[in-house]
């Protein structure tokens, strides 16, 4: 309608009217828009059709009434009923695109749960530092049992009671890592997992928004021509009544500000289409963060897992050493072989969980950011 409303005017009115250049100016932009958008929806398409039908039918019945200087009753209430039916198709279609609120607390509650998370995911970290200690002190007792039992071949003393006393102590030591750390461990990855799971359907429910902005822009357009429209009919309609001139009733009524109305509409899905993109924005840096968390988390259950088994193979020769008489030098030889896989399993684990700390800590920034600047959503 934004070529129609533009170019159209009845011809028993066009002739007298010309509308002022800056009222033309004023509306050049809404209504090229308008008729931009009229060329891609087909929803526009009809809704522009019907008003353009309706519009003309009252216009040229108020034109009827003009020159015969009258106007019916009939008339007037084919005026409001037609101004009616073009507001009930803004209203339905505004019903149809649902209304949304843009302070988001669902928003708000991932953002608390996923610092939460990040909170908990730190104190594992520290609870994996605790076993990487525990870790390096067995490691120490196996170089002091190594330690001993060269000073006591040097000695001539077959029995070795104190490098067996050592690795007895060692055995003793145990597992450093702890049921309490597996259960922190499977608490906090599957804490991750479905935080990572939560971030995903509200992604998918942006996505959703940010495809109805199409139909918020159909909206706006709707509102403005819609709008247009009834000014002009009532313009009409006030020349038709008070019996001046049309055309300077027309002019006076189209020099209302109408476009203004249709540009604060137009401000107002922008706005929330860029709320929409902050909120996206945010997610998009806690998906990152949760992932990148999930990784490091995999790779500390592996470097876990093969250290676990180092230890558990150190056992079996510590046993063995205990166990068998004279099987202590063969023992030893084979503890020093795995003792250098054991001290890199240890070194690997400790970077790794450095690496977590420090990633959780980099996300947990990041996000902020994202929130400073959009601090509404």
């Amino acid at each position: 309608m934004g070529s129609h409303m533009s170019k159209k005017i009845p011809e028993s009115s066009s002739s007298a009217v010309n509308l002022p250049t800056t009222t033309e100016l004023h509306y050049k932009t809404e209504l090229s828009s308008y008729e931009a958008a009229c060329k891609q929806d087909t929803d526009l398409q009809t809704f522009d059709s019907t008003l353009q039908a309706r519009t003309n039918q009252v216009i040229n019945t108020l034109v009827e009434g003009v020159e015969v200087r009258a106007l019916s009753f009939d008339s007037l209430k084919q005026v409001t009923g037609c101004l009616l039916e073009m507001n009930q198709e803004v209203v339905r279609v505004i019903l149809e695109c649902k209304k949304d609120i843009w302070k988001s607390q669902e928003l708000f509650e991932l953002v608390e749960e996923y610092f939460e998370n990040s909170l908990k995911t730190l104190d594992f970290c520290t609870a994996l530092e605790k076993c990487l200690k525990r870790a390096r002190d067995t490691q120490l007792l196996i170089l002091v049992a190594i330690q001993q039992f060269e000073e006591e071949s040097e000695s001539g003393d077959n029995r070795y009671s104190k490098t067996l006393q050592e690795l007895k102590n060692f055995k003793e030591a145990g597992d450093p890592f702890t049921e309490e750390f597996f259960q922190i461990f499977q608490s906090v990855y599957k804490q991750q997992i479905l935080m990572l799971e939560k971030l995903q359907v509200r992604k998918n429910k942006l996505d959703k928004k940010l495809k109805y902005i199409k139909s918020w822009r159909k909206v706006s357009s709707m509102i403005f021509v819609a709008t247009f429209a009834a000014v002009l009919i009532c313009s009409v309609v006030a020349a038709a009544i008070a019996a001046p001139p049309v055309a300077a009733a027309i002019a006076a009524a189209t020099s209302i500000p109408i476009g203004s109305m249709g540009k604060w509409i137009d401000s107002l899905w922008k706005n929330y289409e860029i709320a929409l993109k902050g909120q996206k924005e945010v997610i998009a840096s806690m998906q990152a963060g949760t992932y990148v968390a999930i990784k490091d988390l995999d790779n500390i259950r592996v470097l876990v897992d093969r250290l676990q088994i180092e230890i558990e193979s150190l056992f079996h020769t510590v046993d063995f050493a205990i166990e068998e008489d004279q099987a202590v030098k063969i023992a030893i030889e084979e503890i020093k072989k795995k003792l250098e896989v054991f001290m890199k399993n240890v070194e690997d684990l400790g970077v790794q969980a450095d690496v977590c700390s420090r990633d959780i800590r980099r996300a947990r920034t990041v996000v902020l950011q994202r929130i400073i600047k959009h601090p509404n959503f």
